[in-house]
């Protein structure tokens, strides 16, 4: 397993380390010291040499979207999954209208949308949308606003437009939600994008 720029300190690394062959990467180690440094684009890592990538966060400041996926699906061994967290913030992804930095001044490349389901499947992964029960169940509604005031930052409506319901995979009910903060939920979507196995089989869900 790898982690790319992985956000949790120590603890997190070494509990991760007693429960998998896990390893942590980061592009130039200035915000997040890791053992190993990698360029999503250009992947110095075998073929078929990863069973699973964690990249929490990292996509939306990386130029060439498509070239990084090719490399992160040429790594994965067949059956091998990313579990891929951006942030998702309009209907369709493009570009940031003006410049645009997060908090550690890394450049933003890209805002995504749902869009990125479609990309991933276009480049050879079975990719689902993880999300909350909630979300699920607005998008499955055909909702056109968010039940509660949204994040003036985030277009949350043309995401409900946009996100399509069999895309999508809910894995937290209210409760858990509740629980964990998951909330607002459209904050809280993650990836889950499989390399196809020894079975092959057309790319989807």
């Amino acid at each position: 397993m790898l982690e790319t720029s992985p956000r949790l300190g120590a603890a997190y690394r070494l509990a991760m380390s007693s429960w998998f062959d896990y390893r942590a990467s980061d592009y130039d180690q200035r915000a997040h010291r890791t053992d190993l440094r990698l360029d999503l684009q250009s992947l110095d890592l075998d073929d078929g040499s990863l069973d699973v990538l964690l990249t929490p966060h990292v996509l939306e400041h990386v130029p060439d979207t498509e070239r990084a996926l090719r490399e992160i699906h040429r790594v994965l061994a067949p059956g091998g999954r990313m579990f891929l967290q951006v942030p998702v913030q309009q209907g369709r992804t493009a570009p940031p209208a003006t410049p645009e930095f997060h908090g550690d001044a890394t450049p933003v490349f890209w805002r995504f949308g749902p869009d990125l389901t479609g990309r991933l499947r276009e480049l050879g992964f079975r990719a689902r949308l993880l999300c909350t029960d909630r979300f699920h169940s607005l998008v499955a509604s055909g909702a056109a606003t968010w039940p509660e005031p949204p994040s003036p930052e985030i277009d949350v409506d043309s995401i409900l437009a946009a996100a399509q319901a069999e895309d999508l995979f809910p894995i937290a009910g209210r409760e858990i939600s509740r629980r964990l903060g998951f909330q607002p939920e459209y904050m809280f979507l993650t990836w889950e994008a499989r390399k196809a196995g020894p079975e092959g089989g057309a790319p989807g869900v």
